[in-house]
């Protein structure tokens, strides 16, 4: 029975436990509520696979009103690959983030902390779940309103000029995708994703649909950070509290990714999209000068944050680089790197969890010499680093790996601007390899607070999630390919 409504558990339990934590009384019984809660997200992640892989495409009317007169759930191989990144990110996040929330957040302020963290949970498992396209902006707001709160609950009174920053380039973002909303159901009088997509060949010509799908196009491209509407992002990553940097460092921007994809395969399809109205050519150029201009300005960069953050700029060019290729092997590339880089990433911003525990600060000039003092924190990073580059036998190669077939399918010229941004990387996670081993410590790393061993085993669980993804990646693959096959027949 209880199988019959794992759709709507995976959205509806976190959305009901949010207000409820803020009713408890105690920081670390909030703490343990939301953990429990996120693992429990989890483990219905895994049930929705399991349920994909045996029974096929998962279909849940709320009330039992069918569409497009009811909401409808839809979960696919892309949908169940995508709420398990986004569960298990939040499952190791929580569990190793409770000491470092209690250091960078006010003890008042706990349990709104953590209510808040349950709210961005809900959104992001909603925009995955859901096939209607109006409750894809309810999600999206739910999921940014909340993230906005965590971004200003910064310790950094910078925290609060970044979430506003945030705030006013998301609503713009969420705004251009009401309009899009908009004007496909002044035209269809339906909202629902697969019905829009049926009468695609029908509205297609009409200037609305037009003005609708560019809409999408900005809306989309604001939330995924790419350039060169990415200005929110490197300040939002930077000063918030760690445990949301990992978060959204490993999520956000790839449920963005996960929009895109549904956007423009399912509602408006890939000949469309792309034949059509010609999306590669903007995805093409923008890509490239993403990939390329990202990780120039990581390399100059004071704070590791800020680095990691222009980094992730830069592995979004790429993921958007296979979907312009309008190949199916581009496409499985896309998704193969939109799962890797979240461990990569929230590996390594657990390690500077770990760092900014210790010393307090994430600045270049102050981590001299710390793989003395914290030799499996910097160990961490080195690894993590290795993943990000793209060296065997991490997820980081597959990711390269897949992508390289791919852009050689069509010029190999990309081929080459994909291995040399990678050396591009080397440069830049050297600099803090450097500075972590190569340099004698300074008295803030030698008095630095010991980081908590739960803190450092989870940072280690994402790591070597990110090599074993790298040793084994059926898991991936196949769900990649699946989603693939399923947009792009």
């Amino acid at each position: 029975m209880i199988l019959m409504h794992t759709p709507a558990l995976q959205v509806i339990i976190p959305l009901i436990a949010a207000p409820l934590c803020c009713l408890l009384p105690k920081s670390r019984l909030a703490w343990l509520f939301t953990t429990l809660v996120s693992f429990s997200t989890f483990a219905i992640s895994v049930l929705l696979v399991w349920q994909v892989h045996a029974v096929g495409v998962i279909d849940y009317e709320m009330g039992n009103w069918p569409a497009p007169l009811g909401i409808k759930y839809h979960i696919d191989s892309l949908s169940a690959f995508i709420l398990i990144l986004i569960s298990a990110i939040a499952s190791i996040t929580l569990l190793g983030a409770r000491s470092i929330i209690e250091q960078e957040i006010p003890h008042s302020k706990h349990a709104l902390f953590y209510t808040a963290f349950l709210l961005c949970l809900t959104g992001l498992l909603g925009i995955v779940a859901t096939n209607d396209a109006f409750n894809v902006f309810v999600f999206l707001e739910i999921s940014s309103l909340s993230t906005y709160a965590l971004i200003a609950m910064g310790r950094n009174r910078k925290a609060l000029m970044a979430a506003y920053e945030y705030l006013i380039m998301g609503t713009i973002g969420a705004t251009f995708i009401l309009i899009g909303i908009g004007l496909l159901y002044m035209q269809t009088g339906t909202l629902n994703m697969f019905d829009l997509h049926d009468r695609m060949p029908i509205i297609g010509g009409f200037n609305s649909v037009h003005a609708g799908f560019a809409f999408f196009t900005v809306g989309i491209f604001l939330k995924l950070a790419l350039f060169p509407l990415h200005q929110w992002l490197p300040n939002a990553y930077t000063f918030a509290p760690s445990a949301v940097s990992v978060f959204l460092a490993a999520t956000s921007t790839k449920v963005a990714l996960y929009l895109l994809y549904r956007v423009f395969y399912t509602i408006f399809g890939f000949e469309f999209s792309f034949s059509t109205l010609h999306l590669g050519a903007v995805l093409l150029p923008l890509s490239i000068v993403a990939i390329i201009l990202s990780s120039l300005i990581a390399i100059f960069q004071s704070d590791i944050k800020r680095l990691l953050a222009y980094s992730s700029l830069a592995q979004i060019g790429y993921m958007t680089l296979g979907v312009s290729l309008q190949t199916q092997s581009g496409l499985i590339a896309s998704m193969i790197n939109l799962f890797n880089h979240a461990f990569i990433k929230g590996a390594l911003f657990m390690c500077l969890a770990c760092i900014a525990y210790s010393i307090k600060t994430t600045r270049f000039n102050h981590m001299a010499g710390i793989a003395k003092t914290q030799p499996w924190v910097a160990a961490a990073f080195v690894v993590g680093g290795i993943a990000l580059i793209g060296l065997p036998p991490t997820a980081g190669f597959i990711s390269k790996w897949y992508i390289v077939l791919a852009v050689l399918e069509t010029s190999w010229w990309l081929a080459i601007v994909v291995v040399l941004t990678s050396l591009l990387a080397v440069i830049y996670v050297w600099r803090v390899v450097e500075q972590m081993y190569l340099r004698e410590p300074l008295d803030n790393i030698r008095h630095g607070t010991p980081v908590p061993m739960m803190l450092i085993i989870c940072t280690w669980i994402m790591i070597l999630l990110s090599v074993y993804f790298g040793i084994d990646n059926r898991f991936p693959v196949r769900m990649a390919t699946m989603a693939a096959e399923m947009l792009m027949p």
